[in-house]
């Protein structure tokens, strides 16, 4: 049976989007309503909503809240249909690198161009097109964890980088799910979770969400990883992914491309967990994902104060890319994918 986390990151809820506000954990654990599509371009921009799946969703939530503010904008259904998928393409650029947002918005954008309903119609295609993938991403997520557990030894000591659990899904989590299928077949499993500078998802995030589903966390700053595992004290590392390339390359949160080289020099398994929607079979390697840049103020402050000297230069890339070479295996809802990947991931695509 499948651990049941208590956390719900994303839902739509009558004619609005509800979230967690994640720019606020660990001090506070609240909800904010999301009630038009400009206000979800900026909660996926400010990071209110993180996490690949969960922005994921949050732009198929925007793309249906653009739909409803132009039911009052347009009489003419082809001057609708035409400016809700320019939206729809607009709401993709609010975060560059994670492909989930780009891939859902789609989504949304073929309802969009398959419907023969009237305007009202297509918001509430829309609106069904956008529950449906928020409740798949769920299911999506538990199959990955049943997948990944099958990998974790019993007693595990399990090393993670940022935050790809419930809060960065709608639910349950991919890297974390395999983290709590584990904990289901096996009370002794733990995790070790790097801080994750500049943002903290780690610390901030990760933590606050095993500590509130009982699953033991240690805490360690980014730069404690090798130390661990060169102690013998780290079995196994499981990370999330912003966007796969079709050989395997894998972006995530910057700093997981060390993780990376320091457990290949211990050979300790490095393994990644993500959907389907994340790979984008568009792009042959690593070296054609985009790469944000983000402000120089996560790197020079923390909880608002200065920490360095205000006239040092910042360079603050959110993700790096961990070539596949280092990757024992990328965990899916179907199953463990593993090397050569340009061969297992282009017959798991054939599968679905």
């Amino acid at each position: 049976m499948a651990f049941e986390s208590k956390i719900k990151t994303i839902e739509w809820v009558d004619n609005y989007s509800r979230m967690v506000d994640q720019t606020v954990i660990p001090y506070e654990y609240k909800f904010v309503n999301i009630t038009d599509g400009e206000k979800m371009f900026n909660a996926i921009r400010d990071m209110i909503v993180r996490g690949a799946p969960a922005i994921g969703i949050a732009g198929a939530h925007g793309v249906v809240l653009f739909a409803q503010e132009g039911v009052n904008k347009f009489d003419n259904r082809e001057k609708f249909v035409n400016w809700l998928i320019e939206k729809a393409e607009y709401m993709k650029t609010s975060r560059p690198t994670a492909v989930n947002l780009m891939w859902a918005c789609q989504k949304q954008i073929d309802v969009i161009k398959a419907s023969t309903s009237d305007i009202k119609g297509i918001v509430d295609e829309l609106k069904e097109n956008a529950i449906k993938l928020e409740n798949e991403d769920i299911e999506i997520n538990k199959k990955i964890g049943d997948y990944g557990a099958e990998v974790v030894p019993k007693g595990a000591t399990i090393l993670t980088h940022c935050n790809a659990g419930a809060l960065a899904t709608v639910g349950y989590g991919t890297a974390l799910g395999v983290v709590r299928s584990a904990y289901a077949k096996d009370n002794t499993v733990q995790v070790f979770a790097d801080e994750t500078r500049p943002r903290q998802q780690g610390a901030r995030i990760t933590t606050f969400e095993l500590a509130m589903d009982g699953i033991p966390v240690t805490l360690i700053t980014d730069g404690m990883c090798s130390y661990f595992m060169k102690k013998g004290m780290i079995d196994m590392v499981v990370v999330g992914a912003d966007r796969i390339a079709a050989n395997g390359d894998t972006a995530n949160k910057i700093g997981t491309y060390t993780v990376a080289i320091a457990a290949k020099y211990h050979n300790i398994p490095f393994y990644i967990a993500a959907p389907l929607s994340t790979i984008d079979t568009s792009i042959a390697t690593g070296e054609e994902i985009v790469i944000e840049e983000r402000s120089r103020e996560e790197v020079t402050h923390i909880n608002g104060k200065i920490i360095c000297s205000d006239k040092v230069n910042v360079i603050n890339p959110g993700f790096d890319v961990t070539p596949h070479e280092l990757i024992a295996g990328i965990i899916t809802e179907k199953g463990i994918l593993r090397p050569d990947y340009n061969k297992s991931i282009a017959e798991a695509f054939k599968a679905v």
